[in-house]
């Protein structure tokens, strides 16, 4: 299915707040509005301050609503991959009525949706995304959409995305009181995954490292679901912070520096070409190399490409056919693909978006939950909207299995409930106490009765 209308991806980084305007053309993703705001009360990734976060955002959103004429209520909000867990869920329910087969509909699909997230969670963790892998309808297997099937069991084999509770909280306060509502929560990985590989890279898997401002997130892809997920603590923000340090020139001059003669590769860079930069305590501009800067930000990409290597090695993830996909505003520093190679022995490749205003890598995170939204089926939507409306109180939820298992249940089951209430059964007697007092005023009124029709018919 090709979701029609306005698609609005929320990008909360660490440097930097990207919000993309996209409209979905008969199936054609078109980005129509651009904004981009420095960040404010993040650290690695994470909301520290709500109010200086908000008003970020809230400047974010003005200016691509400026840019494309689209006035902007809700945004697809990303959730990183801090402390993310993966786990594996089932539902089940039974679907006959009066045990024969019936047609699935869409609340059974919602139903089995409910019955999925029904476990407990530890009380710091909250339920980000669940996203369904197959439905099984009476043992037949491997069903993406049961609607209109008959059937007499349904079942739902779905993958769980929990992760802390005060990342996602502090994500939609921060919404809250910039005065834009969340149309979804997506976890970023999954929508990156999903949108800069191929079907086969999908498939047969394939790692991506997006290397952002503040942390750089590596995730597996494999047999199109995402299976594994690290967090490394340091990104583009810490290569600025070395440039600054051993040039001792300030940060702005450092970003700069880095944006205009940065290498990821100093085997690449020639030792004659020079730059001048503005040195703390100089009073003239001191001049460097192209190959000394690139020896500094070299040195920072190989401490976080060593940690993200030691963590593919434990999973054996390197020999995955799909090789490696490097993305982020990192991945626009030249050379950065052939150290990559050189690192990880694999074939490695940078994903820049193609559509027009937006064709930096810094974008990408933006651009895929727009196209991840835009791509959701029915049947993902309805698990979505289940999730969206049960895990606000996973409390009440969880109190309120038995019941809703009840309800599916046949219907002498529910009697036999409604049996075993003795209490309610007490004030019998009384209504039997009351029985002559009726049965006297009985022939009274039937003989009030007779004398009526006696009258009328004579």
């Amino acid at each position: 299915m090709n979701n029609s209308g306005i698609y609005v991806g929320l990008d909360i980084g660490t440097t930097s707040i990207k919000a993309i305007v996209c409209e979905n053309v008969k199936g054609q993703l078109n980005v129509v509005g651009v904004g981009s705001e420095q960040s404010a009360g993040l650290n690695r990734g994470i909301i520290v301050d709500i109010d200086k976060t908000a008003a970020a955002i809230k400047k974010a959103v003005a200016q691509a609503q400026e840019k494309s004429n689209v006035t902007i209520e809700e945004v697809v909000v990303g959730i990183p991959a801090n402390l993310l867990k993966i786990e594996k869920s089932r539902g089940m329910i039974t679907i006959a009525d009066q045990s024969q087969a019936r047609e699935i509909n869409d609340q059974d699909v919602v139903n089995v949706a409910k019955e999925a997230i029904m476990q407990s969670l530890p009380p710091e963790r909250e339920i980000i995304d669940l996203k369904a892998d197959e439905f099984i309808v009476d043992g037949f297997n491997d069903i993406r959409d049961p609607r209109g099937m008959v059937g007499v069991r349904l079942e739902l084999h779905a993958t769980l995305y929990t992760g802390p509770k005060t990342v996602v909280h502090n994500t939609k306060k921060a919404l809250e009181k910039a005065g834009i509502k969340v149309k979804d929560l997506v976890v970023s990985p999954l929508a990156i995954g999903d949108t800069i590989l191929n079907d086969g890279e999908k498939d047969f898997g394939t790692v991506v490292i997006d290397i952002g401002g503040g942390q750089s997130t590596t995730s597996v892809i494999h047999d199109h679901r995402l299976k594994y997920s690290y967090i490394d603590p340091e990104g583009g923000q810490y290569i600025t912070k070395d440039i600054s340090v051993v040039l001792n020139t300030s940060l702005a001059s450092a970003e700069r520096l880095k944006r205009d003669y940065g290498y990821a590769n100093s085997d690449t860079v020639s030792p004659e070409n020079t730059f001048t930069v503005d040195v703390v305590g100089q009073s003239k501009p001191v001049e460097f190399t192209e190959q000394y800067i690139a020896e500094i930000i070299q040195a920072r990409v190989e401490q976080i490409f060593e940690r993200i290597n030691q963590k593919l090695q434990t999973i054996n993830a390197l020999e995955l056919p799909g090789g490696i996909v490097i993305t982020g505003g990192v991945a626009a520093l030249p050379g950065i693909t052939d150290l990559a190679e050189q690192y990880f022995g694999v074939h490695v490749r940078a994903y820049v978006p193609d559509q027009m205003g937006i064709r930096h890598p810094s974008f990408t995170q933006g651009f895929a939950l727009t196209k991840y939204e835009a791509s959701l089926s029915e049947v993902d939507l309805l698990v979505k909207q289940t999730l969206r409306g049960t895990v606000k109180s996973q409390a009440q939820t969880n109190e309120g299995r038995r019941p809703s298992i009840l309800k599916n249940s046949a219907k002498s089951s529910r009697a036999e409930t409604q049996n075993g209430r003795p209490r309610q059964k007490a004030p019998e007697p009384q209504r039997t106490q009351s029985k002559p007092k009726s049965d006297e005023e009985k022939p009274d009124r039937l003989a009030s009765i007779k004398n009526f029709f006696n009258d009328f018919f004579n």
